[in-house]
């Protein structure tokens, strides 16, 4: 039998957070909520309750890099913020590169004709789906310790 794996995934801004989920066996990824937070620490706690209410095994995040691979400010804050996100909900925590993913998310949602306003609704959460799914097809379908059929 397959073990379950919920995996979240992430996009992480300074005043949002784009949550997607994947389905137990880690195939597909939905978009879940976005958090929107001024204290660090408000949006940790949703965070983990999120784990604990889905059952998630393991987190990914993406790391805004530079076109050309470099980090800068936004990269570095991510990175802290997701320190403390792996510290206070206990789960290991993987980044993916997420170049052009709210670019990516944006133009997904203008082709779909929507409004200003609910782009910006959706777009964080949409984001992280990205995000998400990219790590999915990149990961193997079972993790190391799983049992094999």
């Amino acid at each position: 039998m397959k073990q379950e794996r919920r995996i979240l995934g992430l996009d992480i801004g300074q005043k949002r957070i784009g949550v997607a989920l994947s389905d137990p066996l880690g195939i597909t990824a939905q978009g879940l909520t976005v958090i929107e937070y001024d204290s660090v620490s408000a949006a940790l706690d949703r965070l983990a309750d999120l784990c604990h209410e889905y059952g998630v095994t393991r987190i990914v995040a993406g790391l805004p890099l530079h076109l050309d691979g470099g980090r800068g400010e936004a990269a570095e804050g991510v990175e802290r913020l997701a320190g403390a996100i792996e510290e206070r909900t206990g789960l290991p925590l993987e980044f993916v590169d997420e170049r052009l993913t709210t670019k990516a998310a944006e133009r997904t949602l203008l082709s779909a004709n929507m409004k200003r306003k609910a782009r910006r609704e959706v777009r964080d959460k949409l984001a992280a789906v990205l995000i998400l799914e990219t790590f999915l097809r990149s990961s193997p379908r079972c993790p190391d310790d799983c049992e094999h059929q």
